[in-house]
């Protein structure tokens, strides 16, 4: 699945955005950036034909972002690039010399002088009625000049739709922002002056060629690190939705939960965001849009949406929302308790690994575990890492040493080849007993790691979507502490280091963790993971390290480390492997069986997200409660297996 640009409204008041304007950038600066990003990065090393014809693609395709501006007969050349112009292009970075991006560049500004050429055309021109946005989800250039004013008109059309639920003296208006923000997008891509347009191009190549590497390395413009800073800082103000760019408006994807936008339930998913405080939003980048709907906490922002109705119509409504905090935590950590027999299962869901003075994802498990402990019989543990992202590392080896005794959790390969082991150390499980991991194809990074190394070591069994994301690969970012926030002028970036790997050697890269049990979910259908990404890295493998020998300590302090912590080291299990099929056959013959979840399967299966389906099946959260009746059928299994006969 192709998913259109995508934007969290959370914004944080913290850091200043810097203006949109080209980094300072020279040739030599290129070459200098180059160079530490390709010592860094754990893969790529040095510029090969491979990695320029990836640059010139996304190059192209940094620039014409929409495909409607270039033809593809115009830049096929660089598409489908001969080994003879790689050759010299190649030749030509190394002396500084970035001629073919200057070239593409020109001709994208004929390109941008022909589109305001169609534009005028198209003002005069009628309509194709009942134009849907799905119609422009082919992401192909024009082959020629009919084929890209069709696509523009079918844009207006798109656009007309949304303007005509507003008054004539509006929509008027509306047309005019809409030409004036593609006016400001084009001079942002083509500069005020040749010096500036320079930059541009520079700034481009050096996106361009941080993306060709792999699908996590970026470079950053000024203004786009500090938004890459905000996203980091977890304490953002807005309305806390996710958006979607839909052409005719600002689908709402996600909503927070706990944010303004949740609270009481006035927007929904799929609602079409097309005004913010009577401005009309469609046609505009969504940064924008960000802009206007962002704002201080406790001020009020008036949205006006559209909203399928059940005759396929729209009706426009306006809601109001009161600007918040967001923490993008999501409460952080959420438990509650299923009854069963004499006790409780407790479901504990984790949403990011996260650590601060306060607290930490560790800690606040360990502190649930032990507050249920006080209060009821605890039968088993839920640990649901759906929807999880990741965070920080440590993190993911202290959450899953609540599980283990001792053992290495997560090993690092970095740049140079070196492996390093991060291990739990303490000894102390807060949790000995029955435990589902439960997964879906959002879950990643981090939580790949704690659900692949409690299946490793046999203390988990690992439920839900066939696989997990798939992102075995760290990266790092220029802009740290060291920097006191402040932005280099020249741009920042973020490199991909190297891979992890979980005691058992594997990594979750492209492929994920594969679920024990199969219980498809909401995303279950979905192409998400780093197998759709553009250039993902490839698996990798290291040795097993069950019998963890210390290779990776200094000699000196192996010894005295090892007479501490060798004893007691979480042995590789085998508790759950007799119960495995009778779970999978037991599971198979419920959701079989439950009409509902059958309902929900084809509905996931035909990927018909709207919002009330999503509103019906989510009430009840199907692959949570099928989750419940596996681990409820495990202990059941085990209590069964440990009672004697006569």
């Amino acid at each position: 699945m192709k998913i259109k640009k995508c934007i969290l409204l959370i914004i944080i008041a913290l850091i200043p955005l810097l203006e949109a304007k080209p980094p300072e950038v020279t040739p030599k600066d290129v070459q200098k950036k180059v160079k530490e990003i390709f010592k860094a990065h754990v893969t790529y090393k040095k510029m090969t034909n491979e990695l320029m014809a990836r640059v010139l693609k996304n190059y192209i395709e940094e620039i014409d972002a929409t495909k409607t501006y270039l033809m593809k007969s115009e830049i096929d050349q660089w598409l489908e690039p001969s080994d003879e112009l790689l050759n010299k292009m190649i030749s030509d970075f190394k002396n500084n010399n970035y001629s073919s991006f200057e070239e593409i560049h020109a001709l994208l500004n004929k390109a941008i002088a022909r589109r305001n050429h169609i534009e005028a055309t198209l003002e005069k021109s009628a309509i194709i009625k009942d134009v849907k946005a799905e119609d422009l989800k082919e992401d192909v250039w024009p082959n020629d000049l009919d084929e890209l004013s069709n696509k523009l008109l079918k844009v207006r059309s798109l656009q007309q739709q949304a303007a005509e639920k507003f008054n004539e003296e509006t929509i008027d208006n509306f047309f005019q922002r809409i030409k004036k923000r593609r006016l400001n997008h084009e001079t942002e891509l083509i500069g005020s002056s040749d010096e500036e347009q320079k930059k541009i191009i520079l700034s481009y190549f050096l996106k361009s060629f941080a993306t060709a590497l792999d699908t996590h390395t970026n470079y950053f413009t000024p203004s786009e690190a500090s938004q890459f800073m905000i996203h980091v800082q977890q304490r953002l103000f807005g309305i806390g939705a996710q958006l979607r760019d839909s052409l005719n408006g600002f689908s709402i994807v996600r909503i927070l939960d706990n944010g303004p936008a949740s609270k009481g339930n006035k927007l929904k998913i799929n609602d079409k965001i097309v005004a913010v405080d009577n401005e009309p939003v469609v046609g505009m980048d969504i940064t924008e849009a960000v802009e206007l709907i962002r704002g201080e906490k406790g001020t009020k922002v008036l949205l006006t949406i559209l909203r399928e109705t059940q005759d396929q119509t729209s009706e426009k409504i306006n809601v109001e929302l009161t600007r918040g905090e967001v923490v993008l935590e999501e409460s952080r950590l959420e438990s509650s308790l299923e009854p069963f027999a004499d006790g409780v299962i407790a479901h504990l869901s984790l949403f990011s690994f996260y650590q601060d003075p306060k607290s930490s994802s560790a800690s606040d498990i360990k502190k649930a575990i032990q507050d249920i402990q006080k209060n009821h019989n605890l039968k088993g543990i839920v640990l649901d890492l759906r929807n999880n992202s990741g965070g920080l590392l440590p993190q993911a080896v202290s959450v899953t040493g609540l599980f283990i005794t001792k053992g290495i959790v997560v090993s690092i390969k970095d740049n140079s080849g070196k492996v390093q082991h991060l291990r739990d150390t303490d000894g102390k499980m807060s949790w000995d007993g029955p435990l589902v991991v439960l997964v879906n194809r959002a879950s990643a990074s981090a939580a790949e790691i704690v659900a692949q190394t409690l299946k490793d070591y046999g203390r988990a069994i690992v439920v839900g979507d066939e696989h997990t994301f798939g992102k075995g690969t760290f990266q790092t970012f220029t802009l740290d502490a060291a920097h006191d926030g402040r932005v280099n002028p020249q741009g920042e970036y973020k490199v991909t280091r190297g891979m992890y790997y979980t005691v058992s050697g594997k990594s979750p890269q492209l492929v994920g963790v594969k679920s024990d049990i199969e219980v498809p979910g909401l995303l279950s259908q979905l192409d998400i993971g780093e197998e759709f990404a553009k250039y993902p890295l490839q698996n990798d493998e290291i040795d097993p390290h069950f019998e963890d020998d210390l290779s990776d300590i200094p000699i000196l302090h192996r010894h005295q480390i090892g007479k501490l912590y060798k004893h007691n080291l979480q042995e590789k299990l085998d508790i759950y492997t007799r119960y495995i099929d009778k779970l999978k056959q037991n599971s198979k013959i419920r959701i079989d069986g439950n009409k509902t979840f059958q309902n929900f399967l084809k509905e996931v299966k035909e990927k018909k997200f709207d919002s009330s389906a999503i509103e019906a099946f989510g009430q009840s959260d199907l692959q949570l409660q099928e989750t419940f009746s596996i681990i409820k059928d495990l202990i059941f299994l085990m209590q069964l297996n440990e009672k004697p006969f006569t």
